[in-house]
């Protein structure tokens, strides 16, 4: 069945990134023109918004640095202002494969958020040492808060429908990895359906990564104690933004 992909927008969270996101921008043109970019400049310190509007990607600026999560409250936010169903968060460094897109869009059939997985069996990406026990932890938690087999919990690759974007758009953690994590959790509790699908990543193509190994190995046990923090925290409704106006 074809994938109607005008409805879609592509979400980018960018912070200096001009090295590699004309190339990437230019890899999701190629899978359908009827895809929108919106590229979160995300106080970038290079020319990776004018790089980014070049390549034919609408571009929301940020004043300052608010981190993954931040940008995308911004892009969720913009969705449901301008009529988008769903979501993709691609990111603008190269690693995730905008070829997948179409495969994430076509699971939001029977699923609210679809995560592409690096763990599930395609490709050969690999996390070592204490960061990859950390995420086989989380992952088996999560699989049972969600209530479906998980294997790779801190993925930024995924698709929202609707009802995900609503919720996103007023409930989006931004803390370091809270973004996929915490979000994870907040979905669960609001009774969204999570789906994942096995997807290849690869190296970065540009830039330098915002987080050592070692940074991200330390917050990923954060993020453990953060998750215990998310499932505390009262249930929150789809419908969260029409009840606060």
């Amino acid at each position: 069945m074809a994938v109607d992909l005008s409805t879609t927008l592509v979400v980018m969270p960018a912070l200096n990134e001009e090295e590699s996101i004309a190339r990437v921008i230019r890899e999701v043109f190629a899978v359908s023109r009827k895809l929108t970019i919106l590229v979160v400049n995300d106080g970038s310190q290079d020319g990776t918004a004018q790089v980014a509007r070049g390549a034919g990607a609408l571009v929301a600026s940020l004043p300052y640095n608010l981190g993954v999560g931040g940008a995308m409250r911004c892009g969720f936010r913009f969705a449901r202002a301008n009529g988008f169903d769903n979501v993709v968060q691609v990111d603008a460094d190269g690693q995730h494969a905008p070829a997948d897109i179409p495969r994430l869009i076509a699971s939001l059939a029977d699923a609210d958020l679809v995560l592409g997985a690096r763990f599930a069996g395609e490709g050969d990406y690999q996390a070592r040492g204490l960061r990859r026990l950390a995420m086989i932890v989380l992952a088996k938690v999560l699989s049972r808060t969600t209530r479906t087999t998980l294997t790779d919990t801190t993925s930024g690759f995924r698709a929202s429908g609707p009802r995900a974007v609503t919720l996103f758009a007023q409930h989006y953690p931004a803390e370091y990895l809270g973004d996929t994590v915490e979000s994870l959790v907040i979905a669960a509790r609001a009774n969204l359906v999570i789906r994942q699908v096995p997807v290849a990543m690869r190296e970065r193509s540009g830039g330098t990564p915002s987080q050592s190994p070692l940074r991200a190995t330390a917050y990923l046990a954060r993020v453990g104690i953060g998750m215990v923090f998310a499932l505390i925290r009262p249930k929150v409704s789809t419908h969260a933004e029409e009840h606060s106006q």
